[in-house]
């Protein structure tokens, strides 16, 4: 409370958003009201945030004219765009003690090079558990948290992703490293596990107080990731949906990835539907695959259960641009894929139709041609065409969405403008479903 009041105060703020996850929203409004008693600045709860929780909400915080965002919980470190933001991690009980005894039976090997990572709501003890291991490890590193893109450039070996910052020293890089995860199992973890996907994994859960050596298939969910680059190269129709709308970036990659995909001779439409789920996106049955653009966590979305499937901003440029090919490395944050990032790859110039490689598909065995179009052999948007109108050879431009709504048996409520006569407002009926006004009580 201390620190979010101070940061408040210095900051001369007189509106300021607190955004909750779910689990936590019981207590804003105690928070809130102790924030508005220290500081004497008006505090918005946001009580719904438009994308996931781990992300700063600054479209709800501008709703209301915030100055800035005090996020408690966990988060996902992504920097943002406009508004200052406090993270208020919360402290989860950690056992020190325990977690050393594990490590030393996980790295037995005084000389270990290890990596130690840890949950954001277990940052607190990371002090502590680094007094404990420094003086028998001498090539352990831990871990700092950053919060927003750190000043100046990365010297050699360091290391910045995830909100996390760690210095390797050693010659052959971070594959000479394990990595030691303090958290429980879920998204943070598996994003660490697919970006560092060299280096073998181990965690500690706080909740069990157990270690393990992660056996977790990273080459199985690999094998899983590459099929979707498989349907993304076969796609026609590409949805790219907007999941998050804080994260610094996120238009540069929605036009970067619009580019591609025109390039690449394919539709591509822009949805913003909020937290993606299978019902909304089971509505655009035109698309053949969606990419979804959201934090490093996020991105990963678990699309098995959905009627399309739903893939990453890397893993829709390693379909669609012959320059980039699969190195075993994992990108999970779209901001290294702009220019100027560290694997970020330029499109090669295009090449004529007769001269283009064919490829099979490996989904349906079919060819298909892999080069890349002219951007200037065509000066129409991506998503429209031009056909006959009517017996005159007038042209209209339509949608192929549009061609495709047409094709379809149930085209929702027809609203039939014009054909409907005006009438006058009359009182309709009155009460609750189960006891109208102008229906008789019968007695029993």
């Amino acid at each position: 409370m201390g620190r979010a009041a101070a940061f408040v105060r210095d900051g001369g703020f007189r509106k300021v958003a607190l955004q909750f996850p779910d689990e936590l929203l019981a207590d804003a409004v105690e928070v809130a009201g102790r924030m508005e008693a220290a500081t004497g600045a008006e505090m918005y709860v946001l009580g719904d945030t438009t994308y996931g929780s781990c992300c700063v909400d600054e479209v709800a915080a501008e709703h209301v004219g915030a100055e800035a965002v005090l996020h408690y919980g966990p988060a996902c470190l992504s920097p943002c765009r406009k508004l200052p933001v406090l993270h208020i991690f919360g402290q989860q009980p950690l056992d020190v003690g325990r977690c050393t005894e594990v490590f030393r039976e996980l790295y037995p090997e005084q000389q270990s090079c290890v990596v130690v990572l840890s949950d954001v709501v277990y940052a607190h003890a990371m002090g502590e558990l680094e007094q404990q291991l420094c003086p028998e490890y001498p090539n352990i590193i831990f871990s700092r948290l950053v919060c927003g893109d750190p000043p100046g450039p990365a010297v050699p070996g360091e290391e910045r992703k995830f909100g996390r910052q760690f210095l390797v020293e050693a010659a052959g890089g971070l594959q000479d490293y394990a990595m030691f995860y303090v958290g429980t199992e879920g998204l943070a973890l598996t994003s660490f596990m697919l970006t560092w996907n060299c280096c073998p994994f181990s965690s500690f859960n706080p909740i069990t107080g157990c270690g393990r050596r992660e056996t977790l298939n990273v080459n199985r969910a690999l094998m899983r990731r590459l099929y979707l680059v498989e349907r993304a190269r076969d796609a026609s129709v590409v949805g790219i949906l907007v999941g998050t709308l804080g994260v610094a970036g996120y238009l540069t990659v929605l036009q970067h990835l619009r580019e591609l995909l025109r390039r690449a001779g394919k539709r591509s439409y822009t949805l913003a539907v909020g937290k993606p789920n299978p019902a909304k996106l089971a509505n655009f049955l035109e698309v053949d695959i969606f990419v979804l653009v959201a934090c490093a966590q996020n991105s990963l979305l678990d699309s098995s259960d959905f009627y399309r499937p739903v893939v990453t901003p890397y893993e829709l440029e390693l379909a669609c641009n012959p320059a980039r090919e699969w190195t075993g490395n994992y990108l999970t944050d779209f901001r290294d894929l702009l220019p100027g990032a560290c694997a970020h790859v330029e499109l090669p110039p295009a090449v004529p139709a007769a001269e283009a490689v064919p490829d099979v598909s490996l989904i349906t065995g079919k060819m298909r041609a892999t080069h890349l179009c002219d951007p200037l052999t065509s000066q129409l948007p991506p998503s429209t065409a031009l056909a006959w109108r009517d017996q005159t050879r007038a042209l209209a431009e339509i949608s192929p969405a549009a061609s495709f709504l047409e094709s379809r048996s149930w085209q929702g409520l027809e609203q039939q403008l014009g054909q409907t006569p005006v009438s006058k407002a009359v009182q309709g009926r009155r009460g609750i479903a189960i006891a109208y006004e102008d229906e008789g009580c019968e007695q029993p």
